[in-house]
């Protein structure tokens, strides 16, 4: 079949039920509407459905930041605090001792939001200041160098707190005999405050960087929906240019003013349009070279009535009715052509499926329906084929009919006491089943072979009778089963009157002719 002349076949679909599926049913209409997918919707899911995931993860990114934004400060502070409190811890007669006047220790106390705690312990672990129940170190860390600040989290009657601690080396300066100091040189000092106040800072912090996006997103939604709704607006202006055009016009569209995206569909859909045009184009030359074939054997046969009524003489009458008989069988065989070819420009492989069969067979019973025929016109009819089953997989039907037009072609064109044979053999390597018929006629100019498998194509100067639909439907039939149809001269003819034709029909094989002969 043709590229331009394809059809789609119908198919029910199954449902789960086990029943077939009406297509033609409003609810199956209704349904596949309701699933049909929207470019819209899809494009504003992948945008929205990403940054409604990301922005709960922005936020707990935000409150991190946020509380290591917030400890910064107090940190700092509670690094101010315990480095000024160890340095009023002093040793006195060999008693460790917080020279702490009462104004530092209101200080201590003075904070209203979050709770304040100190301790200092001596080089002996003794008690000297501050909160008793602080807790001490964990023993498994190794202690810093003395005077640096280290921070840790707590646990202090219930609340968590954040504590900094450093070691004060209270060996006198310039005693000892240069040995390193010991660990019973050193005292402990640690200050911490609840996180009551970290917490109410990080969030204000998360207030004043959250709060904005509650109003940002709603602002990014809209800005989104209204960009896509303007960037898809080419494609609605497609739609309604498309929808506002006449049913005849098949008219390229312009693709001038449309985006470089849609480009490629407005290409694929000029190209439709033109193979339509042409199918459209075609299809009407049909009906009009149809239409003007038939009134000549029409024509004829009205005026062969008329003449054949005004008759009186018994002969005349007689030769009257054999001319309308004539104009009949023209008429009849006009129309079984177009028929035929009908049917071959609308055959699928789904309505008859391709088989195996033997060619050989098909051929030789096609040449014997047309063994008579050949008696009339006087014409010797010859069969020829290999000494192995030929196998091709094709519609016995069809290949019948093409078969059958090729030997009419030839019948026609081959004058009285000429020859016409048909040949089935297979290419060299037996991949290829060939299927010949040759003759002793006239022959075709090389300039016209590529003419006459047009519908209603004839040679000038031609008197045989016929429509010029047959090669056509050779056309057709061969190119629905994958084959190729060549025009040769006659290569044992040796009239330079009478070249004579050789048409070659090429098919693909099922089996090598090799294998074939060890099976038979």
């Amino acid at each position: 079949m043709s590229d331009g002349d394809s059809m789609q076949a119908t198919v029910p679909v199954a449902s789960d039920a086990g029943t077939l599926a009406d297509p033609f049913d409003p609810a199956e209409q209704e349904l596949e509407e309701r699933i049909q997918r929207s470019l819209f919707g899809e494009i504003l899911d992948w945008m929205l459905v990403p940054l409604l995931l990301l922005w709960p993860m922005s936020i707990a990114i935000t409150y991190l930041v946020a509380k290591s934004i917030a400890n910064y400060p107090f940190d700092h502070a509670l690094d101010d605090t315990v480095t000024v409190l160890a340095q009023q811890v002093k040793e006195v007669n060999g008693k460790v001792v917080a020279l702490l006047p009462n104004t530092s220790r209101d200080l201590l106390r003075a904070d209203d939001v979050d709770n304040i705690y100190f301790q200092i312990i001596g080089k002996r672990g003794e008690y000297i200041d501050g909160d008793r129940d602080m807790p001490m170190p964990p023993p498994e860390e190794e202690k810093p160098l003395p005077g640096s600040v280290v921070f840790r989290n707590d646990v202090m009657r219930g609340n968590d707190v954040r504590i900094a601690y450093t070691y004060i080396d209270l060996k006198p300066r310039g005693s000892g005999n240069g040995k390193a100091e010991t660990e019973s040189d050193l005292a402990l000092v640690q200050v911490g405050e609840t996180l009551d106040k970290r917490v109410e800072h990080a969030n204000e912090i998360i207030k004043g960087v959250i709060l904005p996006q509650f109003i940002i997103l709603p602002i990014a939604l809209a800005l989104v929906w209204f960009a896509l709704s303007r960037g898809l607006s080419p494609l609605a202006e497609l739609q309604r240019h498309i929808r506002e055009r006449r049913p005849d016009d098949l008219s390229p569209i312009d693709s001038r003013q449309v985006p470089e995206e849609i480009s490629p569909l407005v290409s694929s859909l000029n190209d439709m349009l033109e193979r339509l045009s042409q199918t459209i184009q075609m299809q009407k030359r049909f009906i009009a070279d149809a239409a003007h074939q038939m009134k000549t054997p029409l024509a004829g046969m009205r005026m062969q009535s008329e003449l054949a009524l005004r008759q009186t003489n018994y002969d005349e009458v007689h030769r009257s009715l054999e001319q309308l008989s004539k104009s009949s069988e023209s008429a009849t065989r006009l129309v079984n052509q177009l028929l035929a070819l009908a049917r071959a420009e609308n055959q699928t492989p789904e309505a008859k499926p391709f088989v195996p069969l033997e060619l050989s067979e098909l051929a030789r019973n096609v040449v014997q329906d047309w063994v008579q025929a050949s008696f009339t016109h006087r014409i010797d009819l010859g069969f020829e084929q290999p000494g192995y089953p030929v196998m091709v997989l094709g519609n016995p039907l069809t290949l019948r009919e093409l078969l059958s037009n090729l030997i009419d072609n030839a019948l026609r064109y081959t004058p009285a006491g000429g020859s016409v044979t048909v040949r089935v053999g297979s290419g060299e390597g037996g991949g290829i089943a060939t299927l010949e018929v040759e003759d002793t006629g006239p022959g075709i100019p090389y300039a016209e072979r590529a003419h006459v498998f047009e519908r209603f194509y004839r040679i000038l100067g031609n008197q045989a009778e016929g429509s010029g639909l047959g090669l056509s439907i050779v056309r057709e039939i061969a190119q629905q089963h994958g084959a190729t149809v060549d025009i040769f001269n006659n290569p044992r003819s040796h009239d330079p009157k009478f070249p004579g034709c050789l048409f070659r029909l090429s098919l693909r094989s099922e089996q090598r002719p090799d294998v074939i002969e060890d099976i038979g």
